[in-house]
């Protein structure tokens, strides 16, 4: 019998190894030498430099350049981490700390119910519903206020269309919020009684216990929420594609249309006829694993120098 109990822990031990090898070594690898092996035309072509600096998209003359794709994907998501992050936060807070405990389970599972709503519902809402809003009331309203004042009012510059931006980072802010909050919850459940009941033993406030306790003890969690926020504004498709207005240019303006790596994907890769065109959306797409990848390594390293000092 302890034989037994012996191979059975030894398989086990291996085969959940090997997955968590695979998956987080072997198949990122894989994917990595596939886009690489399929953009070996476009960069051979266009080079790296080239490539990244350059804002023509012109699949006629085979002209191609990443750079207004990979800043319409670099705003969209800091945009959108912007707006989600102090929101994922409070409602963290809220439901841990200030929350009647009648109302704890139902704002949670509202919360986690948000998070299993289709991209693409998210991309028809913003596109048929607040595109429309945005466009009559709170854009016009925006740019009445900001406006007149000297640089900030280049940022609210430009007809309002709802489809730009500002609506597709507000869109895309509201579809990362539930997975923030639900992680930066759990983090904030995971911080021991007896430190917060010590707090207020030596006479600290509620919002005192929250900031120098709390939020000092789960700064891992809220990195691993606005990681994991971060991959997936990163990588979201069809939502963008609804409401980006897919206009090849850098946006000068909260309330440009612009596009992104992948609404450039979704948009022309059944279009992609020739091997140079083809190419070229492969390196995009390379370039995309390579930026997710450095962003996040980024942000983890950030999370370590914050977790560091904190303690």
């Amino acid at each position: 019998m302890e034989k037994i109990n012996y191979y059975l822990e030894v398989i086990i031990k291996n085969f959940l190894g090997f997955w968590a090898l695979f998956s987080g070594f072997f198949f990122p690898f894989i994917v990595f030498l596939i886009l690489f092996y399929e953009s070996r035309l476009a960069i051979k072509n266009f080079g790296v430099i080239k490539f990244i600096t350059t804002s023509t998209w012109d699949p006629v003359s085979q002209n191609f350049g990443g750079l207004t794709m990979i800043t319409g994907t670099l705003i969209s998501t800091f945009l959108a981490i912007l707006i989600a992050a102090p929101v994922a936060i409070g409602i963290a807070i809220f439901i841990t700390e200030l929350a009647p405990n009648v109302l704890k389970g139902v704002i949670s599972s509202a919360i986690e119910l948000l998070a299993a709503i289709p991209s693409i519902i998210y991309g028809m809402w913003g596109f048929l519903v607040l595109s429309k809003f945005m466009r009559s009331y709170i854009e016009p309203f925006l740019q009445k206020i900001f406006s007149s004042i000297p640089w900030l009012g280049k940022l609210f510059s430009g007809s309002p269309t709802g489809i730009d931006v500002l609506t597709t980072s507000l869109v895309l802010s509201i579809m990362i919020i539930p997975f923030m909050a639900s992680v930066v919850k759990d983090s904030f459940n995971l911080v021991p009684s007896v430190m917060k009941e010590s707090a207020y033993s030596l006479g600290a406030t509620k919002w005192e216990v929250i900031k120098d306790v709390v939020i000092p003890y789960t700064a891992s969690g809220i990195a691993g929420g606005l990681i994991l926020s971060t991959g997936r504004a990163l990588g979201e498709t069809m939502a963008v594609t609804f409401l980006a207005g897919n206009v090849v240019q850098i946006p000068t303006s909260l309330f440009s249309p612009f596009t992104t790596i992948t609404v450039a994907l979704a948009n022309q890769f059944t279009e992609a006829d020739t091997p140079l065109y083809l190419s070229s959306l492969f390196y995009l797409s390379f370039l995309l694993f390579i930026l997710s990848f450095i962003i996040l390594s980024l942000a983890k390293l950030m999370v370590l120098r914050l977790q560091k000092r904190w303690k």
